[in-house]
């Protein structure tokens, strides 16, 4: 993949924004068979398929509610023959790009006219921006984003696992099998 060139001001509005260390619980809804630690290179909303990142929540009904819209696209039911698992991960970070709010997203240059509104088809129109805040952080040795859900009102946090070493994402609890019809 040919990485395109960088937004000098975006580089110079992500360096104005000083790293600061995360500790804390998150959630995770992975495929019953897959390891809740394992990254990837997804080319979501906030990678764009350059490096591995572990998506989480900052809450449980952010991470049910992130996988449910990834699972309904394009369909009307969610599919019965694949389990899903719901994990609480313990993660640290030492450098976090904190983005706390949607201001602040706008103030970087992210349409948030269009933020989480967009159907899954259309990622296009929404995710480069994004992708290209999260590459620049990513560059600058960030070791991943604190940024707002566009699915939840919380905060996901987004690790970029080359950042960090592998004891920084660890399993607190398994919470077994999601019973969609239940959340």
């Amino acid at each position: 993949m040919v990485r395109k060139r960088r937004d000098n001001n975006l580089i110079d509005a992500i360096e104005s924004i000083d790293p600061l260390p995360f500790s804390s619980t998150v959630w995770r809804i992975t495929r019953k068979e897959r390891d809740p630690t394992q990254c990837s290179r997804s080319g979501g909303r906030w990678d764009d398929g350059t490096f591995d990142v572990l998506y989480t929540s900052a809450e449980r009904h952010g991470a049910i509610n992130e996988m449910k819209f990834h699972l309904l696209r394009g369909q009307p039911i969610i599919p019965s023959l694949v389990s899903y698992s719901l994990y609480e991960l313990d993660v640290s970070l030492d450098r976090a790009l904190k983005i706390l709010d949607i201001n602040m997203l706008e103030e970087i240059g992210l349409d948030t006219s269009k933020y989480g509104q967009l159907s899954y088809e259309n990622k296009d129109k929404e995710y480069p921006r994004s992708q290209d805040i999260a590459e620049v952080a990513h560059f600058l040795e960030y070791d991943g984003l604190v940024v707002p859900s566009a699915r939840h009102q919380c905060m996901n946090v987004v690790i970029f696992c080359d950042r960090v070493p592998p004891d920084t994402i660890s399993v607190k609890k398994d919470h077994g099998t999601i019973l969609w019809d239940k959340e």
